[in-house]
């Protein structure tokens, strides 16, 4: 059995540690045992949620799974699975591992690592991916420092509504990228797009109605590229490490929008042509994307869940592009001299099994890619097997072991969470 004790919580919502069950995690729906060395301190600023209507699973004295259908104090009333929504830079290697009930809700678009009890801590199945500071949760301010200097910048740019629309995203969501914009350093966003031209299984800012709940709401105007340059030029100037980047969790594609970026990006570049403009995109449109290049966008970076094309139409679910338009939108940042990313979004149990593996390498190959960013899928993991047509695998290599595996293929590829601030950056 693992040293590491299983958390479950009783019908009153309180997390207690199992005393006779080690903790299992779940890859793709398959059920692992877990070891204390897989493991890592759960993360400050790490969330715990409670699973409805899924029972916790645990590994027995003789290394078998065992499904909690009481609680083993003695209470009343049924048990819940429990898993940890991890903080930022930070990637799972295993998600809760949990039996579900027939009425069981769809979870909300979250991720769901492992989560457990060791050496009198709460520990989880996950690695640091990324050392840069940006949003660990020490690093921000308490409430009212933030407030106060979010009502500053409020009141300076209080006719451009894309201040103000990310002021109430620091304020009401609690979105660090807009919170650093308001604090004055790293990443700051520029949403531009109500619209998309996919249909993302996983959409945290738009869902048909009764299949999740939205986690924010998407931006609802679209600003002028004034409104945009004025937020970027004021982080430049006054910033700490600053970069800018389209593409954001509260709007739709930015490049449905490549006529406003294009004439941002020019104004942007008029006053600052150096810092470091990048884009967060589907990458559906390459002839956007060159122009953009052409005005002086510095770095792309192309959110996927897979390389393997049916698997990727099935989450994305496009209209009028396919991932061989994602691909050459990387190219065309490469072959313009620019720095292009992956924002792979990772569910442990799909995204290493061995074809995956294959896949990225190949992509990888073909485009020249600088940086892979491994960030957790939020979504209800059988939702997502279920939409990509897969079964639990036979095999997998883990997060871990793809890293290293990738590296050794590709020393040049680096792995992280965040967006680089680029030394040398380009212009116009």
């Amino acid at each position: 059995m693992s040293t590491v004790r299983l958390l479950y919580a009783d019908q009153d919502g309180n997390i207690l540690d199992h005393p006779g069950l080690g903790l299992a995690g779940s890859a793709g729906g398959r059920w692992e045992t877990v070891d204390e060395a897989q493991c890592i301190p759960l993360p400050p600023g790490s969330e715990l949620f409670l699973l409805p209507g899924r029972r916790p699973v645990g590994v027995n004295q003789d290394n078998g799974f065992e499904v909690v259908t009481a609680d083993p104090e003695g209470g009343e009333g049924s048990v819940s699975a429990v898993a940890a929504f991890l903080a930022p830079a930070h990637t799972a290697t295993l998600w809760a591992a949990y039996d579900r009930q027939p009425d069981a809700p769809n979870l909300p678009l979250f991720a769901y690592a492992a989560v457990g009890f060791a050496r009198g801590r709460m520990v989880t199945t996950a690695l640091r991916v990324d050392q840069l500071p940006r949003q660990d949760p020490e690093r921000f301010p308490p409430p009212q420092r933030l407030q106060s200097s979010a009502q500053r910048l409020l009141r300076r740019f209080a006719d451009n509504r894309l201040m103000q629309h990310l002021g109430h995203c620091a304020l009401g969501y609690g979105c660090p990228a807009a919170r650093n914009l308001m604090l004055g350093r790293w990443e700051a966003p520029l949403p531009t797009a109500a619209a998309c031209n996919a249909s993302c299984v996983g959409c945290i800012s738009s869902q048909p109605e009764g299949v999740f709940p939205v986690t924010q709401e998407r931006i609802a105007f679209t600003p002028y590229p004034e409104e945009v340059a004025e937020v970027a030029l004021h982080h430049f100037a006054t910033g700490r490490d600053p970069l800018v980047s389209f593409g954001q969790g509260c709007e739709g594609e930015p490049l449905t929008q490549g006529g406003l970026l294009e004439d941002a990006i020019r104004l942007i570049r008029a006053k600052e042509p150096k810092g470091t403009i990048n884009l967060n995109s589907n990458g559906s449109l390459p002839g956007v994307v060159s122009r953009l290049m052409e005005a002086g966008l510095s770095s792309i970076r192309v959110s996927l869940n897979s390389l393997i094309p049916e698997r990727h139409e099935a989450y994305y679910q496009p209209r009028g592009w396919s991932l061989a338009d994602a691909l050459e939108s990387v190219k065309v940042v490469k072959e313009a001299g620019g720095h292009a990313s992956f924002n792979l979004l990772t569910l442990p149990g799909v995204t290493d099994r061995p074809e995956e593996f294959e896949a990225i390498a190949a992509a990888v190959e073909q485009t020249g890619l600088d940086l892979i960013q491994w960030r957790n899928l939020n979504i209800d993991p059988e939702v997502y097997l279920e939409a990509l047509g897969l079964e639990p695998p036979t095999e997998r290599l883990g997060i871990p072991e793809m890293i290293t595996a990738l590296g050794r293929r590709f020393p040049a590829l680096k792995h992280g969470y965040f967006n680089p601030k680029l030394e040398s950056s380009r212009s116009s």
